[in-house]
């Protein structure tokens, strides 16, 4: 007997509880855990966006019952999402994000199973190799890896692209004071960092094509390119589906990029829309517009998960 249904036919045993009541008690801890660290804040963040909190006001009673009760804060209704809503600058870094997501997400799926089918095909010696040197960067700090490639991307002569243009006979780019140039080094740098989880789902769908597939279209002439896309394709639609609603979630929630690179920059034309709440909230110490702007973001980017898992038909079976 494992040690849950030991501890279930225990807390069964206690007068008044049945064994529903038991499983409940059983999820309890994890519920609370849930709660504390995930649910609470957003309920937090949802509460104070209905508030005109600010530094002022929200930590102006003393203790943690004042700053729970956010403070002098005063109710003001839907006043904050109105404000970000007929915000020129809200609907510019709203349409970048969308851009961004698109845009990074396409090149990682691109990049990833290009990758993908390099270290899968039989050509290939030193696999194991490969597959290790290709997930090194999951275990380099984010902030670091955004560092090494903002030097990569600096708009000086010494920077390693504007190196590589001067050796190909071009001029040199000032990558990170135009618009365009300093999204594309965005682009690069999150294809960097989520290529190797995109890799490991591509690989492992790839490995789950069955070969007699591949080898009866062989015999029936198809090219590598039939077999890709007639075969691969559908074969492994689903795992990268579900990785790309993934990492367009964290596309959408990039922050760190844009704030090191140039903070959102130039003249925040490339501001994200996490950036934008962050800006709000801590640099115009507008707390309540702030926690607007990142409610807004939340229900968009849970709806376009929700419609992709739904679309894509990536839960099918879960009750089953």
């Amino acid at each position: 007997m494992s040690t849950v249904s030991r501890a279930a036919d225990r807390i069964e045993s206690v007068p008044f509880l049945t064994r529903d009541d038991a499983s409940l008690l059983l999820v309890l801890p994890g519920l609370f855990v849930f709660s504390a660290f995930m649910l609470f804040p957003v309920l937090y963040l949802l509460g104070i966006s209905f508030t005109n909190a600010e530094p002022a006001n929200l930590f102006a009673g003393e203790g943690v019952v004042a700053v729970l009760t956010f403070g002098d804060a005063l109710f003001v209704g839907l006043e904050n999402y109105a404000d970000v809503l007929t915000d020129g600058q809200f609907w510019n870094s709203f349409g970048v994000t969308w851009l961004f997501v698109a845009t990074s997400v396409t090149l990682k799926i691109g990049a990833s199973l290009a990758i993908a089918l390099i270290v899968t095909s039989e050509l290939v010696r030193g696999k194991r190799v490969l597959r290790s040197l290709i997930i090194f960067p999951m275990g380099l700090p984010p902030i670091f890896t955004i560092t090494v490639w903002r030097g990569i991307f600096s708009s000086a002569e010494f920077g390693l692209m504007n190196q590589l243009l001067t050796a190909f006979g071009a001029s040199s780019v000032a990558w990170l004071s135009g618009r365009w140039t300093a999204f594309v080094a965005y682009n690069v740098t999150e294809a960097w960092l989520a290529y190797p989880f995109m890799v490991i789902i591509t690989v492992s769908a790839l490995q789950d094509v069955p070969e007699e597939l591949h080898e009866a279209a062989v015999v029936d002439g198809a090219g590598f390119l039939a077999r890709f896309a007639h075969i691969t394709l559908p074969s492994i639609k689903r795992p990268v589906l579900f990785a790309s609603i993934l990492t367009s979630a964290a596309s959408f929630q990039q922050f760190l990029i844009p704030f090191v690179f140039n903070k959102g920059g130039p003249a925040r034309a490339n501001e994200l829309i996490v950036v934008y709440g962050y800006r709000e909230a801590l640099s115009f110490q507008q707390y309540g517009r702030g926690a607007a702007i990142s409610i807004i973001a939340l229900v968009f980017i849970g709806a376009f998960m929700w419609l992709n898992v739904k679309k894509g038909k990536l839960a099918d079976g879960v009750n089953d």
